[in-house]
C-alpha cells in the first residue's frame, strides 16, 4: 500500500504558482508545471507529475467511489433519470457487497448534500444508539484495560445506514426505491471478482476473528458468508453473497421497515438471544435518522462544511481555522514548515475532540465556540515554528476507522457527500444468521469515565469518526469530498483543502499528493497516549522535508498505508470533474 517511489523525488518546497489551477471558473489551457524539476522518465508529461491520472469530466453527472462496480451502478442510475441521492443509495448497496471490509447495512451513515432548490448544504446524521437494555455497569464489567472491546455484542450499536437511505430517498429520490437495489442484488447473486484491497483486508479480518477474538458460533457465521471454502477469496476470485442478495430483496420490497421492524429485525434479535447480547427489535424499531445542521467556517475565501458531534467533523474546521493564521502557501508545498504547522493544528484540535465531542442529546457541545475564529487565534498562538508543543491540552470552554467514502452529482446540480462504515476491522465480527452482513462495532468508541461527555449510556449515540466533507465558493457548490479512515479523516480533509486552496492543486492532484498523519494524544474514549506522538509520512514526502521535521523534534512513523482514501467531485460552470486515487480500488466517472 505504498505510494509510487518516484514521489520521493519531490522537492521540499514548490511555489503555489507552479501548480495547476483549480479555482472555480478557471480554464485549464495553461500547463505551468510541465517543466517541474522532479519529472522523470515514465512520469506524466502534463499536470502534476505525482498524479496517478487526470480527473473524469462530464456535463450531466458524476460519481466517485472506492469500487468500480459501485461507480458504474451510480452512473447507470443517473442515466436512468435518478437523482444524485438515488445514485448514492445504489452505490452504497453495491459497496456493502463488494467492499464489506469497510461498510454495509450493519453500519452507520453520515451525509451532507447540496440542495439546488434551497441552495443550501443539508446534513443527515444516520448513526444508531446503544441498546436500551445494556447498562454502564455491564459495559464496565466487560471492558478490558478500561476500554470497550472491538469485538462481540458489547460493541454493537443500532445500524443506521438503511434508515438514512430511506430518509434521503423520501426527500430527494426520483426513481422507485426498489430499483435502487437491483445492481447490488444482481452482483451479490451472480458474483464478481474480488478487488485487491478487499481481498487483502478480508484475509486480515479472517485471521483476526479466528485468532480467539470471537466464539466458534460467531466465526462460523463469518465463514459461511466470506470464507465458505475455508479461506477468504483472493484478488480476482469470484465472490458471491446470496444471503445478502436476499436481505437486499427484502429491503427493496419492504423499505426501511423490513430492516427495523420486519423479518431482518426479528433475525437480529433472535441472533443476540442465541449468542448472548442486548440488541432487540424494539431498539431497531425506535431508530430514526436525524436531519441536522451543517457547520461551516471560511478558509481563505472557501466555506468549508462539516457535521457536528457526535461526529468528529468540527475537527476539520478547527484545524483549518488554526492553519489559516499562518501563511501556509509561503511555507511551500510539501515543506517541513507546512507539515509542522498542520500537525500542530491537528494536535490542538484533537484535544478538544477528546474533551467535547459527544452525542448532543446528552451533552451541550460548545460547537460555535470551538469553530470560532477568536478561539482559533488563541490556539494558534501556542504554535512555535522552531519547536514542538511538548504538552497539549484542550481549550477551556466558556461556562454555560474502516470506512468507505463516496460522492455523486446529478444534472440538476445536486451533489451528495456520503460516508458509511462498519468501523474497525470490518465490524464487531457478528454476522446475524443468514443475512449476509456484519454488525458494526461503533459502540467501542464510548468512554467509561464518570462525567466524560462521551461516557456510555443506554440509547446514546457513540462518538463517530466518519465525516463527509463539502465546500462552497461564492455561494455556489464547489467540492463534495471525503478522506476515509478513522482519525485520518479530519487530517486528510484539511490537507485536501490546503492542497487546493493554498497550493492550487487540481482535484486529482490534491488527492494523489503525499500525506501525513499524526497519531497520539487524547481520545474520546478516555485513552491518552503520552508524549508528542508519531508523525507518519507517506513515502512520497521529500527526504529533505523528513530530515527537517526530525531536526524539529518530530518522531517519524513509517509509511504504513494509514493515509485514508479520497474521492471527490468538483463543480465547474456547466460541468463536473470527478476524482479518486491510487490508494484504493475505486473509479471516478462522469458523463
Amino acid at each position: 500500500m505504498r505510494r509510487r517511489t518516484f514521489l520521493a523525488a519531490l522537492p521540499a518546497a514548490l511555489p503555489g504558482a507552479l501548480m495547476a489551477g483549480a479555482a472555480l471558473g478557471q480554464t485549464r489551457n495553461e500547463t505551468p508545471n510541465r517543466d517541474r524539476p522532479d519529472v522523470a522518465p515514465g512520469d506524466r508529461i502534463d499536470g502534476a507529475t505525482f498524479a496517478s491520472r487526470s480527473a473524469a469530466w462530464g456535463l450531466h453527472g458524476a460519481a466517485a467511489t472506492a469500487h468500480p462496480l459501485a461507480t458504474l451502478a451510480a452512473i447507470d442510475i443517473l442515466r436512468a433519470g435518478g437523482s444524485a441521492v438515488d445514485a448514492a443509495i445504489a452505490a452504497n448497496a453495491v459497496l456493502g457487497y463488494a467492499e464489506p471490509i469497510a461498510c454495509g447495512i450493519g453500519g452507520d451513515c453520515f451525509v451532507m448534500l447540496w440542495d439546488p432548490k434551497t441552495k443550501q448544504v443539508v446534513g443527515l446524521n444516520g448513526s444508531g444508539r446503544s441498546p436500551r437494555g445494556l447498562s454502564l455497569e455491564t459495559v464496565r464489567a466487560r471492558a478490558k484495560n478500561g476500554l470497550i472491546p472491538s469485538h462481540g455484542a458489547i460493541s454493537v450499536s443500532v445500524p443506521g445506514a438503511v434508515d438514512a437511505w430511506w430518509a434521503l430517498h423520501e426527500r430527494y429520490g426520483k426513481l422507485p426505491w426498489k430499483d435502487l437495489f437491483a445492481p447490488a442484488i444482481a452482483h451479490a447473486s451472480e458474483g464478481a471478482p474480488i478487488s485487491q484491497n478487499v481481498g487483502y483486508y478480508l484475509q486480515r479480518s479472517y485471521a483476526n476473528f479466528t485468532g480467539g477474538k470471537l466464539g466458534i458460533e460467531e466465526v462460523d457465521n463469518f465463514k459461511a458468508v466470506w470464507a465458505p471454502g475455508g479461506a477468504t477469496p483472493r484478488e480476482g476470485e469470484i465472490f458471491k453473497n446470496p444471503a445478502l442478495a436476499r436481505t437486499y430483496s427484502l429491503i427493496a420490497q419492504g423499505g426501511r421497515d423490513a430492516f427495523y421492524e420486519g423479518e431482518i429485525a426479528q433475525t437480529i434479535e433472535a441472533y443476540f438471544r442465541r449468542i448472548g447480547g442486548w440488541m432487540t427489535k424494539a431498539d431497531l424499531a425506535a431508530h430514526r435518522a436525524e436531519w441536522t445542521k451543517a457547520y461551516s467556517s471560511n478558509y481563505r475565501g472557501v466555506d468549508v462544511y462539516s457535521l457536528g458531534p457526535n461526529s468528529q467533523g468540527l475537527a476539520t474546521l478547527q484545524q483549518l481555522n488554526i492553519m489559516e493564521r499562518f501563511d501556509i502557501r509561503a511555507m511551500g508545498f510539501q515543506s517541513a514548515a507546512a507539515i509542522h504547522h498542520g500537525a500542530e493544528a491537528k494536535r490542538l484540535a484533537f484535544e478538544d475532540r477528546a474533551r467535547y465531542y459527544a452525542d448532543p442529546s446528552f451533552y451541550d457541545v460548545p460547537a460555535d465556540w470551538l469553530i470560532s475564529k477568536d478561539y482559533a487565534a488563541e490556539r494558534a498562538r501556542l504554535i512555535r515554528p522552531d519547536s514542538i508543543l511538548q504538552t497539549v491540552f484542550a481549550g477551556k470552554a466558556p461556562t454555560r476507522g474502516d470506512t468507505t467514502y463516496f460522492t455523486t452529482a446529478d444534472k440538476d446540480g445536486m451533489m451528495v457527500s456520503i460516508i458509511q462504515s462498519n468501523y474497525r476491522g470490518m465490524g464487531s465480527g457478528l454476522a446475524p444468521d443468514g443475512l449476509g452482513f456484519m454488525l458494526q462495532n461503533r459502540g467501542e468508541m464510548f468512554a467509561l469515565t464518570d462525567g466524560h461527555p462521551n461516557v456510555y449510556a443506554p440509547a446514546k449515540r457513540p462518538f463517530q469518526t466518519i465525516i463527509p466533507g463539502f465546500a462552497v465558493k461564492d455561494g455556489a457548490p464547489w467540492l463534495s469530498f471525503g478522506v476515509m479512515g478513522g482519525d485520518m479523516q479530519p487530517q486528510g480533509q484539511a490537507q485536501i483543502i490546503s492542497n487546493m486552496v493554498d497550493f492550487d492543486l487540481s482535484l486529482q492532484e490534491a488527492g494523489d499528493s503525499p500525506r501525513w498523519r499524526h497519531g497520539g494524544g487524547s481520545e474520546p474514549t478516555g485513552e491518552v497516549t503520552p508524549g508528542t506522538g508519531l508523525l507518519h509520512l507517506e513515502s512520497g514526502v521529500p527526504a529533505a522535508t523528513r530530515k527537517a521535521l526530525v531536526d524539529l523534534g518530530w518522531t517519524i512513523g513509517e509509511s504504513d498505508g494509514s493515509f485514508g482514501g479520497y474521492q471527490a467531485i468538483e463543480r465547474w460552470p456547466g460541468r463536473y470533474a470527478a476524482a479518486t486515487e491510487m490508494r484504493k480500488d475505486g473509479v471516478a466517472l462522469a458523463y
